[in-house]
């Protein structure tokens, strides 16, 4: 099992940096002059816990999750995990690499998102979320600035 987590780490990853990279708009073919490679394979990734959530652990790829700026991150929830109604203040675009995620909207079905899964949530969209009980979550995540989660009154 732990090889197929980093085989599925590794391979998801790649493609979700793969489709970010063509997401930057430089048209040229090459890195713009002020881009630098990042090579991180999985056992060098640094994991730390977020402080007051309960067990969130993230690992910066570029940029600082919890600072300003843009950042890319992967981030793992404990299964189980329940997260309590609330937006983003902007969009947040995440590929779910193992467990299952989900998401309830504004019409209070639940959606949910498996290993291999894509989502795009625009900002200001209140929502819950969470991972299923059975398995962690693992999520690759980037904003264009810095991460936040505003609670809001439940409204379901």
């Amino acid at each position: 099992m732990k090889n197929t987590f980093k085989y599925r780490l590794g391979a998801v990853g790649l493609v979700a940096l793969a489709a970010l990279a063509g997401c930057g708009g430089g048209g040229g073919g090459g890195p713009a002059p002020s881009e630098a490679l990042v090579s991180l394979p999985a056992k060098d990734l640094q994991w730390r816990d977020v402080p007051g959530t309960g067990g969130i652990r993230a690992a910066n790829v570029r940029g600082e999750i919890l600072g300003q700026g843009p950042y890319e991150a992967f981030v793992e929830f404990p299964a189980g995990y329940v997260n309590p109604h609330h937006f983003h203040t902007q969009a947040l675009p995440t590929v779910v690499l193992s467990g299952v995620f989900y998401a309830i909207f504004e019409d209070g079905k639940k959606v949910q998102y498996p290993a291999g899964s894509y989502y795009y949530i625009p900002g200001k969209l209140p929502h819950f979320s969470g991972c299923e009980p059975g398995t962690n979550c693992l999520l690759f995540q980037y904003q264009a600035d810095h991460f936040d989660l505003v609670q809001t009154p439940a409204t379901r």
